[in-house]
C-alpha cells in the first residue's frame, strides 16, 4: 500500500479503526504522509505551515489553527487507571489460570513512543511490572540508545497474564485481552507505535505476515505511525540481528525528530 493509500485510510476510518474526522487526525495524517514519502526516498517537498507541522512549545498536541473546532483535552493519567479497573481481577481467558500478576503496562501517559510486546515473562509476572527480565535489560539499552529514557515512554503488552512457559498467546487470549491495549494505545496517542516481536505486530496490524515482511516499512495502527522490529528476547537468542533491529530503531528515532525536533526526547 502506497503512503498516499495509508493517508486515504488513517483517515477515512478503514480497516484501521473508526473514523478520524477530527481535523487533528488529518493533519497527523498528513505529517505521516510525508514521513512515508522519506522512507520511500523522496527528499524535497513543500513544508507544511509551522502551527501544523509541529505542537506549540511546551505542549504535547498540535497546535490548533484558526477556525479548526476546539480539541478535546482528556486526563490521559486517570483515563489509563479506568481501564486497570474496568479489568479487574481479570478472568476472562484461561492465563488467569497460572498468573501470578497481571502486568497491565508502565510508563509516560504522554509518551511520544509506546513500546508493544507479546507478553509478561516468569520475572515479569513475579514483579508485575513489562520487561524486567534479561530481555527488559536489552529493551532499556534499545531506549537509551536513541536517547530517550524509559521512565519517559510506555511499554505494554498484547496479553497482560504470562502464558505458560513462555509459549506464543493463543487466538482466543489475544481477543479477550488485546481491546485493553488498543484502549491503552487511543488514550495515549503516541507519536510513534514499536512493536516487538511477530505476536505484537500481527495483532496491530491484523496481518499474519511473518516479521521479514513486515520489519523495514511504515506501517499505520489507526491513524499513528507503527514501526516493526524483533522482541529483545528473541536478539538474545540470535544477535546477529542487532544491526536489522538499529535500523529500526533509527526508523524510529527520525519520526520522532519530524515531530519533536532535534532534541529527540519524548513528550513527557
Amino acid at each position: 500500500m502506497t503512503p498516499a493509500e495509508k493517508l486515504t485510510e488513517a483517515s477515512a476510518g478503514g480497516r484501521d479503526g473508526p473514523e478520524c474526522r477530527d481535523w487533528t487526525e488529518v493533519k497527523k495524517s498528513l505529517r505521516w504522509l510525508l514521513v512515508g514519502l522519506r522512507m520511500s526516498g523522496v527528499r524535497e517537498w513543500l513544508r507544511l505551515p509551522e502551527a501544523i507541522a509541529r505542537p506549540a512549545q511546551g505542549s504535547s498536541e498540535p497546535a490548533e489553527v484558526e477556525g479548526s473546532p476546539p480539541v478535546p483535552r482528556i486526563d490521559k493519567a486517570e483515563k489509563l487507571r479506568d481501564i486497570r479497573e474496568v479489568i479487574g481481577e481479570c478472568t476472562r481467558c484461561r492465563l488467569h489460570q497460572s498468573r501470578t500478576h497481571i502486568v497491565y503496562g508502565e510508563g509516560s501517559p504522554d509518551a511520544s513512543l509506546v513500546f508493544v510486546g507479546e507478553g509478561p515473562g516468569a520475572e515479569e509476572d513475579r514483579r508485575a511490572k513489562p520487561f524486567v527480565g534479561r530481555a527488559g535489560k536489552l529493551l532499556d539499552k534499545m531506549i537509551h540508545a536513541i536517547g530517550l529514557e524509559r521512565s519517559g515512554i510506555y511499554i505494554a503488552n498484547v496479553v497482560k497474564c504470562r502464558p505458560p512457559g513462555n509459549r506464543t498467546p493463543l487466538a482466543d487470549e489475544i481477543a479477550a485481552c488485546s481491546p485493553f491495549l488498543f484502549q491503552q494505545l487511543e488514550t495515549i496517542r503516541p507519536v510513534v507505535i514499536c512493536a516487538l516481536g511477530l505476536c505484537a505486530a500481527q495483532t496491530l496490524l491484523g496481518s499474519t505476515q511473518p516479521m521479514g515482511a513486515l520489519r523495514g516499512r511504515l506501517h499505520f495502527w489507526r491513524g499513528i505511525p507503527l514501526i516493526a522490529t524483533y522482541h529483545p528476547a528473541y536478539l538474545l537468542r540470535n544477535p546477529a540481528q542487532k544491526a536489522n533491529v538499529w535500523k529500526d530503531l533509527l526508523e524510529v528515532k527520525n519520526i520522532l525528530g519530524s515531530d519533536v525536533g532535534k532534541e529527540g526526547k519524548g513528550r513527557s
